[in-house]
């Protein structure tokens, strides 16, 4: 599934599914280029992030990030057109 995410009226939360399987894909688009002063929180509702147990707030604008879910270790990886901003996902 897909969504296009639109903070222009205040921050919010978005939440993973709560019993994936591997091959899960969530994509994700800032709508307005809002991201930076409205985060959009990652909620991982239980799986990990990037191997991480933790949710992830996006504070970058114009941030296009697809999840897909691997397995019950890694949880949830990313990719996506903003690579620079995966390196520093964990920041």
């Amino acid at each position: 599934k897909g969504y296009f995410c639109n903070t222009t009226g205040g921050a919010f939360n978005i939440t993973l599914p709560a019993s994936p399987t591997a091959g899960d894909t969530v994509a994700l688009k800032d709508y307005a280029g809002t991201f930076a002063a409205n985060n959009l929180t990652i909620d991982r509702n239980g799986s990990n992030l990037d191997s991480n147990a933790g949710n992830k707030a996006l504070d970058t604008n114009n941030l296009s990030m697809t999840l897909v879910y691997v397995d019950g270790t890694q949880g949830w990886k990313f990719y996506g057109s903003n690579r620079r901003y995966y390196c520093n996902f964990w920041r």
